[in-house]
């Protein structure tokens, strides 16, 4: 917490402003827009997810329609597509920035087309804070008319050549988990250029109520929209933004320099200067030689009480996946069996540091 939370929080109680609307809502939209800039509007909601959803109804993506996703991410990601009875077709990685690969992506187009299914939407991912390929992607969305949702619940505060994550897609997404790089406790927001996509977000989360002096509903709704409460958090988290981001990175730095002198692992950087990663999430890459392995890495710092975790397992490979279409190679399916996040979080001390660098140096030493 970054210290005026509270006052947002007291501001909203004392104007007796608790439910999914007031101003601490309106404010923190405002605050958002203002930060990611680019003519963006901004609709606050209960999670990341509720936004993917939300961006996929406004797409018109439907029953029996299919959506194109990135394998390689957390299963937020791709859930929605089902809530919609579409079919998820997931597309490997590629190896820079571990987010979907612009040529399998081209060939999963190209085949689902062939097939008599062109995709409704993509939703790309700007992995552990690393911004996707967006040049390369947007190429592809205008070549064959299709929309790229963009799932930016761990990249607010990166940017793609100068360019804020959060304004790449046609839509999208922010999250405020507890665990992102600012929280709200829970919740998240749907971005989007167009004025339109906002009104109809906050319409369709706000249970899709009509206008008219009784309860009348046309479309079915949701309630998916953040309370006065959560935003006031939010509003206090969005003035340490900047401060989070750069923890984040300085966490990246100290990885980079513990194992400069370790020649079996690889830290996840930026490929070159184009990208600007918040680092929401630091990880690494173990290549399994001298006895040493991500997973034994991972047991030894738990007995240590260091919590170490491994990368994502790609939607291709998860159980309740299983029948969907996947286009790509092994890229993905390795990282998940070499990668490891390692703890990363803003209110790391130096006596915490202090102990993970000596247990990772001790494991491989």
């Amino acid at each position: 917490m970054g210290g005026n939370e509270l006052s947002y929080i007291n501001e909203a109680f004392d104007a007796n402003w608790i439910a999914p609307l007031g101003p601490n809502v309106n404010n923190f939209e405002e605050s958002i827009k203002t930060y990611l800039g680019n003519g963006v509007e901004v609709a606050a909601l209960s999670s990341g997810t509720a936004a993917l959803h939300l961006a996929l109804i406004l797409l018109g993506v439907s029953k029996d329609d299919e959506v194109i996703c990135q394998s390689f991410t957390f299963a937020a990601s791709a859930n929605p597509i089902i809530y919609q009875g579409a079919t998820p077709v997931f597309v490997d990685s590629e190896p820079d920035t571990w987010n979907i690969c612009p040529k399998h992506l081209k060939l999963a187009i190209e085949d689902r087309i062939k097939k008599g299914k062109k995709p409704k939407a993509i939703i790309a991912v700007h992995l552990y804070g690393m911004p996707y390929k967006a040049d390369a992607l947007n190429e592809i969305s205008k070549e064959y008319n299709i929309p790229i949702i963009e799932d930016s619940a761990e990249a607010l505060g990166s940017t793609y050549k100068n360019k804020n994550c959060g304004t790449l897609g046609d839509i999208s997404i922010l999250s405020f988990n507890g665990n992102k790089i600012i929280t709200t406790s829970g919740g998240g927001a749907l971005v989007s250029k167009l004025p339109v996509h906002k009104e109809k977000a906050v319409f369709l989360a706000t249970q899709a109520r009509d206008q008219a002096p009784h309860y009348q509903h046309t479309q079915i709704g949701y309630n998916y929209r953040m309370s006065n409460i959560s935003a006031g958090i939010g509003r206090g988290q969005m003035e340490v933004l900047d401060d989070h981001v750069n923890l984040r990175r300085r966490m990246n730095s100290f990885y980079k320099d513990l194992f400069s002198s370790i020649d079996d692992v690889t830290v996840f950087e930026e490929p070159n200067s184009d990208y600007y990663s918040n680092h929401w999430l630091s990880a690494i890459i173990v290549n399994e030689t001298n006895g040493k392995s991500r997973e034994g890495l991972r047991v030894y710092l738990e007995t240590l009480n260091i919590e170490s975790r491994p990368l994502w397992k790609p939607m291709h490979m998860q159980p309740v996946f299983s029948n969907a279409p996947f286009y790509g190679t092994n890229v993905a399916e390795n990282l998940f069996k070499y990668g490891l996040c390692l703890p990363s979080g803003s209110n790391l001390g130096e006596h915490e540091i202090s102990r993970i660098k000596e247990g990772i140096l001790n494991y491989f030493q």
